[in-house]
């Protein structure tokens, strides 16, 4: 039998020791999962391996098409919840519903970009079903990966709503439904009735009415945005259905402000001078000094 041997951590184990990327002891690349979402087939030469790429944060939800390079990675197209106010979804923009939504805008835009938007419609009509993109003789469709980053894949994750929101907007993106709200695992289907009601907010609208009827306060407290916006229980999925309809009718960014030319920028330092003014300055300062100290000496 071998006995325990104790590692000694001495100098040719620190020699030899390598640290971990910087993103890795950051906590915030998972780079297994990074190589197998972007190093491209080597038969397929420079073709771009594009991914969804899908984040969160407390009060948006970005979602991108990109690519990467040896450089960094290359953004083609984005989306952002806080567009949705534009097309009628001012409340809830970090939920499910908002989730398919921003998935929905971003895939109608990336496709009016390459020209594709008339020959890939999409799921015009939400069902919640399992929907798939063909591609068709004239141009294939746009395929692309989900790149879900760290967070947990669980069942109804809202990461699943923007994936499904792009799918039903036109791209080609490899997926089952076992994520989808409303997955019974034991019988292996999907309900697709659960699944429709969080694309139109359903789930949100019940809870809504579940604190109104109960706890007034609470509801108050909970929902005090949407009962300033006039947003109640029973027009959430008449909001919804409003957005996706925009969204389809005008995907397009906002044009970028176009700053004023004749207006000058507010400076909060001294404007640089020119040689000729500082040896100008010089010049006065010693004139300063010397009338000061004649004065002082006639005194």
């Amino acid at each position: 039998m071998q006995g325990f041997v104790k590692v000694i951590k001495n100098k040719s184990y620190f020699m030899r020791y390598q640290v971990k990327f910087k993103r890795r002891r950051q906590g915030k690349t998972d780079y297994y999962a990074r190589k197998r979402l972007t190093i491209q087939d080597k038969n397929k030469y420079n073709t771009p391996k594009y991914r969804l790429i899908v984040r969160f944060t407390n009060k948006d939800i970005i979602c991108q098409i990109a690519y990467a390079k040896i450089e960094g990675d290359v953004v083609i197209c984005a989306a952002y919840s806080h567009e949705l106010p534009r097309y009628g979804v001012k409340v809830g923009l970090t939920n499910y519903a908002a989730a398919y939504c921003t998935g929905l805008l971003l895939a109608r835009r990336l496709l009016d970009q390459f020209g594709l938007a008339e020959l890939y419609e999409g799921q015009t009509s939400p069902d919640g079903e399992e929907y798939n993109v063909e591609s068709k003789d004239v141009r294939g469709a746009f395929r692309c990966f989900l790149d879900v980053g760290l967070v947990r894949t669980t069942t109804g994750a809202r990461v699943f709503g923007a994936l499904k929101g792009a799918v039903d907007g036109g791209l080609d993106i490899p997926h089952s439904v076992r994520r989808f709200p409303g997955y019974d695992v034991e019988n292996e289907k999907l309900n697709a009735e659960v699944h429709r009601n969080h694309i139109f907010g359903q789930h949100v609208a019940e809870y809504m009415r579940l604190l109104r009827d109960s706890d007034s306060d609470a509801y108050k407290r909970q929902f005090g945005r949407f009962i300033k916006l006039s947003v109640s229980p029973e027009g959430v999925e008449e909001m919804y259905k409003r957005a996706h309809d925009a969204i389809r009718a005008d995907p397009k960014p906002n044009p970028a402000k176009v700053r004023d030319p004749a207006r000058k920028a507010k400076r909060f330092n001294r404007v640089k001078m020119s040689r000729a003014q500082r040896l100008d300055r010089i010049k006065q300062k010693k004139a300063s000094f010397i009338r000061a100290a004649v004065a002082a000496a006639a005194e």
